[in-house]
């Protein structure tokens, strides 16, 4: 008797009052928060009516909400939403309506006090977020109820997402205190995912194993998807950014399915081996959630939206399904995988029915995601912990194993050690003597090779490869080079006249004013072949290159160069170009620039130096 006395106690004051207000959302003295879902009418938009049109429109138009949650699904209909308030006290209330779905799309709301309707407020996520009377993830409208009176807000809501319009009527001391908890509850959510990501990727670039660079992944995924789920990414991180905050909704849920996915694969040995089907769906999974990923930057979110719920929820029951597999195969990973992935496929499934009405909207089903991948985050973390600890004493027992036998080995080395010791200092010493005359063997024969045998110059293979070097370094810090081609003017009636042994040693006194003039050590001086020379100039401009091409061209002109009894004068010809290349492969078409100098030079009479820059130009070497 005393315990159905109590039952019939509660039944009458929790019960009774909530039927006899069932119709009327009522704000009294007591009143701290009042949830109005259960108030709201609602019509369905035809046409294009008018505020004044809804006013107008009769009761029997309306469709009474009636339950705890005001959840019409997905579509493309526009909805009208009515509530009527009451204030039963003798002043005035200033309160808070909340609107505490944070994706709803364009949000009109009006609001009639004593006949007379105020100013409409505009909301909605495709509105920069500071445009908000309240700076909230929610909507907040401030709400001021006049003494003893009534007031109705009509709302019109036209958005892609689900069409959820829960409504809360706050006293403001009380929101703000509410909100603290709320506040509270996420920060330590995302406190945890960030310590986990972080903890992970360490993890991670310790020991390189992949399965942990999965996980950030998808632990980096999931807080995101959510935050940008709940309004709390539009408010702390892309306040302006209205068109991303619908569709990172579509990316970041697509690539917690394929991060997750990518980790299960992996931690839990999910192979073509040991099970090919169960591989190729995940793989099947993954890659369409790869893709809804990357269509998610380029296609709208109406359009995105349920094929991403699909593949979400298809996602979380495979990757459960293959973690009681793993389970019955007595995997020791799936132990606390099958744990950690119940709490979060779990949220994941209650939030999927919720947004398709399956579910009533309320604080479970809102923050059963949170709550379930903060726990399976934590138990995921675990698992990789263990199966890291495991690894670690396989490792352990294996080296120990080793370590045994490796004492056994050198005990019996130990012996031969002493005796190959002397013998390997022996051999040392000679190896070194050997390594060292083949070290200077080797200068010699490189030095042999890079050089012109007649003239003492350079060679033109290893101009060749010098000028490529040059000519990448030039490009890269868009330095100035120079490039001197120089020849012996009328040498080839000068070889005919005095024999080849004679142009020999004219080519040995040419070769020899050339190096005078080339002294720094970063220059080049080559034979290029016959009689023609190349003088490599890096960093430095066309004047200094003239300069340096006048001095050469001077030097061969004042030589005096004996014949028997003659004592004649040799002059050259010197192309000139100078220019900082605009390709790092201008090789060619740089000596070709110089190369036109120098014909210029015999063209106009030979004995003369020509820089050339602008035939550099032409030949698309030189930046402008």
């Amino acid at each position: 008797m005393p315990r159905l006395f109590v039952f019939l106690t509660l039944f009458f004051y929790l019960v009774l009052p909530s039927i006899a207000h069932a119709d009327a959302g009522e704000w009294g003295p007591f009143s701290k928060r009042l949830e109005l879902s259960r108030f709201v009418d609602y019509w369905k938009e035809t046409g294009a009516p008018s505020v004044a049109d809804i006013r107008n429109l009769p009761d029997q138009a309306w469709t009474r909400n009636g339950s705890d949650s005001v959840s019409l699904g997905y579509g493309e209909d526009i909805y009208w939403f009515r509530v009527k308030l009451t204030n039963t006290l003798k002043s005035e209330a200033s309160n808070f309506l909340e609107i505490g779905y944070p994706v709803l799309d364009h949000i009109e709301i009006y609001r009639e006090v004593r006949g007379k309707l105020l100013e409409p407020l505009i909301l909605g996520d495709k509105r920069p977020f500071y445009d908000r009377p309240i700076h909230h993830r929610n909507f907040i409208v401030p709400l001021v109820l006049p003494p003893e009176s009534s007031t109705t807000v009509y709302l019109r809501v036209d958005t892609t997402s689900s069409m959820q319009v829960p409504m809360t009527l706050w006293e403001q001391d009380a929101f703000y205190a509410a909100e603290q908890a709320r506040s509270l509850f996420e920060g330590i959510y995302y406190g945890i995912v960030l310590v986990m990501m972080l903890y992970n990727l360490f993890v991670f670039m310790a020991v390189g194993e992949r399965s942990f660079l999965y996980y950030v992944g998808y632990i980096a995924a999931m807080p995101l998807f959510l935050a940008s789920l709940h309004g709390v990414a539009f408010q702390y991180l892309w306040p302006e950014a209205t068109w991303w905050n619908d569709q990172s909704i579509i990316v970041f849920l697509n690539l917690v399915v394929l991060f997750g996915g990518a980790f299960s694969i992996r931690f839990i040995s999910v192979t073509r081996k040991n099970h090919p089907w169960l591989n190729r769906w995940t793989m099947a999974m993954i890659m369409t959630a790869g893709l809804l990923a990357l269509a998610g930057l380029l296609i709208p979110y109406r359009l995105m939206i349920l094929p991403t719920i699909l593949v979400a929820f298809v996602g979380c029951s495979t990757m459960l399904m293959l973690s009681v597999v793993r389970w019955l195969k007595r995997d020791p990973a799936a132990r606390y995988y099958t744990v950690a992935w119940v709490f979060m496929l779990f949220g994941g499934i209650v939030l999927a029915l919720s947004k398709f009405t399956m579910l009533p909207r309320n604080l479970l089903t809102e923050n059963a995601t949170q709550v379930g991948s903060a726990l399976g985050v934590i138990l995921l973390s675990l698992a990789l912990a263990d199966r890291l600890n495991r690894e670690k004493k396989k490792s352990f027992a294996a080296q120990q194993k080793l370590l045994r036998e490796e004492r056994k080995a050198r005990l019996a080395q130990e012996k031969s050690l002493r005796v190959q010791q002397e013998a390997n200092a022996l051999l040392e010493e000679r190896v070194q003597e050997r390594t060292r005359d083949l070290e200077s063997l080797n200068e010699q024969l490189l030095e042999l090779s890079a050089t012109d045998p007649l003239t003492g110059l350079k060679n033109r293979g290893h101009f060749d490869k010098k000028f490529q070097a040059d000519v990448v370094h030039a490009y890269r810090f868009e330095e100035t080079l120079s490039l001197l081609v120089v020849d012996i003017d009328h040498f080839k009636s000068f070889n005919d006249t005095y024999g080849h042994l004679v142009g020999d040693d004219c080519l040995k006194m040419v070769a020899d004013c050339i190096k005078r003039h080339v002294t720094r050590p970063q220059d080049l001086a080559a034979r290029y072949g016959g009689e023609e020379f190349v003088v490599l100039l890096p960093d430095t401009p066309e004047a200094g290159a003239v300069r340096v091409a006048e001095r050469i061209r001077e030097e061969i002109q004042k030589t005096a160069f004996r014949v028997s009894d003659q004592v004649l004068h040799l002059t050259v010809s010197i192309g000139v170009c100078s220019c900082a290349p605009a390709r790092a492969d201008a090789t060619k078409a740089l000596f070709a620039c110089a190369d036109d100098a120098l014909y210029q030079a015999k063209a106009e009479g030979r004995n003369r130096v020509i820089a050339n820059t602008q035939a550099g130009r032409d030949h698309a070497v030189c930046q402008a």
